[in-house]
This record gives structure tokens, C-alpha cells and sequence, in this order.
């Protein structure tokens, strides 16, 4: 990709693919981590305080689900990414094998991928001939059009970091309300709070989008409000 400065005529600040951001790259891990800390916190900790009523025990319940969930989630993020990035590694290696060893192959293999891609077969011999008499470029070419790797090199650490602090943000928001307010007034302020929270983060979401904000929202307060159901039925029936 051509960076993009502001003085070009075709750059616009609101195209997200001409900003570098670290937040748009960890986008996924932001609103996971988010929305699961929300949505686990509230959910475990109403279902604790409906079935104990010991403000003592939900606050404890509640830090230690934070605490233990947020390295657990970045550090799950982080062996995830770093894993599908080896696997992308092996792939790599072994089409650079292929290339070293089958070129004529590799050159018609990509002349075909030109042609699927809709480029006329002339252009697409053409293509194919230059690309091979370049053993970078069409390595380039092999891992964008047959392996479908993309060229930007990401972070499988950023992302772990993103995971953890976006749990942290997330779980201690149905939390907060346990630690000023006895509990059963906080019961019936942390559930509409995490609620307005899950709202907003769908919302959020639309700043990169460019969905409808209140249809994002939505979908984002009713899937996450089916967890809470089931901690507020789970406090009921163990109460």
C-alpha cells in the first residue's frame, strides 16, 4: 500500500485504510476483550449477588474474575495470533521452497491465479513472466494471491496487551457499582450500566464501520444481554 500524505488530492482522513492506527489494527481484540469483560463480569457477579446477597463476596468474586480473566484473555490472544502468524511463517516457507524448486510450475501456477482474478490471458503471461524473473516479487505474489497472507506484519504481543487492558475497562465497569453502593442498590444499577455500556461500544464500533450506529448497538446490547440472563436465572435458582 502507497502511504497517503494530506497534501495528496485523493487523501481523506476519513478513509480508514489511509490511517495507521494502533487501535483500528487491535479493533478485534478491543471489542472482544471489552464486551467479554462486560458481559462475563456482569454476569457472574448478579448471578453471585442474587444467590449470596454478601457485598464482601461479590466484590471478591468480581476482582478475582477481572484480574485472573484479563491475563488469561491476553495471554490467550497473544498464543492464538502467535500461533496462526507461525503457521503463516511455515506457509511461506514452504511456497518459497516451491518457487526455488518448481519455478516453471510456480510462474504457470500464478499466470493461471491472474486469469481466475479476471486479467486477460495475455497480461496475464506477461504478469507472470516478470513476476518470476524477480524472486522477491513473486514470492509477493504467491503469498497475496494463492496463500491469502496478508503482506502487513501485525503484532500477536499488541494484541495480547489490547486484549488485557480492553477486559480490565470492560469488567470493571458492572463492577464499580458494588464498590460504592450496598448491594442491592448496586443490583439494579450495575445491570443497566453494563447494558449502556454494551449500547455504547456497539456505537463505537460504527467509527470504523460506518454501519448504522443504533442497529450495531442493538446487536450488541441484546447478544450481550442473553449472558446476563442466564447469570441472573443461575443466582435465582442457587439462591
Amino acid at each position: 500500500m502507497v502511504d497517503m500524505q494530506p497534501g495528496d488530492k485523493r487523501y481523506n482522513k476519513n478513509y480508514i485504510h489511509h490511517q495507521k492506527s494502533a487501535v483500528l489494527t487491535a479493533l478485534k481484540e478491543i471489542v472482544f476483550g471489552i464486551e467479554d469483560g462486560m458481559v462475563s463480569t456482569l454476569g457472574s457477579i448478579t448471578g453471585i449477588a442474587i444467590g449470596s446477597r454478601d457485598p464482601h463476596v461479590v466484590l471478591l468474586a468480581g476482582f478475582v474474575i477481572v484480574s485472573v480473566e484479563s491475563i488469561s484473555m491476553g495471554i490467550g490472544s497473544y498464543l492464538s495470533n502467535l500461533s496462526h502468524k507461525e503457521v503463516e511463517q511455515r506457509k511461506i516457507a514452504e511456497e518459497k521452497e516451491e518457487l526455488e524448486n518448481y519455478p516453471e510450475e510456480e510462474k504457470e501456477e500464478l499466470r493461471m491465479i491472474y486469469i481466475k482474478d479476471g486479467w486477460p490471458e495475455t497480461l496475464a503471461r506477461e504478469m507472470a513472466e516478470v513476476a518470476a524473473k524477480n524472486p522477491d516479487l513473486i514470492l509477493k505474489e504467491m503469498i497475496k494471491h494463492e496463500l491469502d497472507i496478508p503482506l502487513e506484519d501485525s503484532s500477536p504481543a499488541l494484541g495480547g496487551v489490547f486484549m488485557f487492558g480492553a477486559y480490565i475497562l470492560g469488567g470493571l465497569i458492572p463492577l464499580t457499582a458494588y464498590v460504592f453502593l450496598p448491594i442491592n442498590s448496586a443490583l439494579f444499577v450495575s445491570i443497566p450500566l453494563t447494558l449502556l455500556g454494551l449500547f455504547a461500544l456497539g456505537s463505537a464500533t460504527t467509527k470504523f464501520t460506518k454501519q448504522n450506529w443504533f442497529k450495531a448497538s442493538l446487536r450488541m446490547l441484546v447478544l450481550g444481554g442473553i449472558a446476563l440472563g442466564v447469570g441472573v436465572i443461575a443466582g435465582i435458582l442457587f439462591k
